[in-house]
């Protein structure tokens, strides 16, 4: 009986660690061959089609009518939709989100992941530049947990250890507590 037990929770626990970040209805109406590169080249062509995209944020900036623009330097997605940090970035996007999002949370730097619709384009300076923007709408958005780094020592193994979020971290605190 308790090895069932055990058997079910270590599953539970495993299972809700590959949950995506973004729900299933959503990511069901994304078309996965659409890629970041193609949208760039011609925003328009593809308006009204979704997808899920990530990065980090540049820049958070609430508008007058209540909605927010956050400014995202792109990153291609991971297994678990999070963005790769060692991944380049093919350029970046807009999302427009129909709510207020504080800039303190939303902060530069930030690892982000959006789904939503392509709703055109927008052309802003970058520098002495003029840069064209795909827009998307900010149907969902999840903001990843920071993680404390030293600027003098880099931890690999930092989720590893000390996240409980990390599945590793339950199995090595089981076996290290039981007794």
């Amino acid at each position: 009986m308790r090895l069932k037990l055990f058997l079910i929770f270590l599953s539970v626990l495993l299972l809700s660690g590959c949950a995506h970040v973004i729900s299933k209805d959503l990511r069901a109406r994304t078309d996965p061959s659409l890629t970041f590169r193609q949208v760039l080249q011609d925003p328009k062509a593809y308006i009204g089609k979704y997808v899920v995209w990530g990065g980090e944020i540049i820049q958070t900036t609430n508008q007058q009518d209540g909605t927010t623009m956050i400014e995202i330097f792109q990153r291609p997605l991971g297994w678990q939709d999070n963005p790769k940090e060692t991944s380049p970035s093919e350029g970046r996007f807009l999302v427009t989100v129909p709510k207020y999002l504080d800039p303190y949370v939303f902060s530069k730097g930030r690892e982000v992941t959006v789904a939503g619709e392509i709703q055109g384009e927008r052309i802003r300076p970058i520098g002495e530049m003029q840069y064209r923007y795909p827009v998307v709408s900010g149907d969902q958005v999840h903001i990843w947990r920071e993680y404390y780094s030293s600027p003098y020592y880099y931890d690999p193994y930092y989720r590893y250890y000390y996240d409980p979020w990390w599945p590793s971290f339950w199995w090595r605190f089981h076996f290290q507590h039981r007794f």
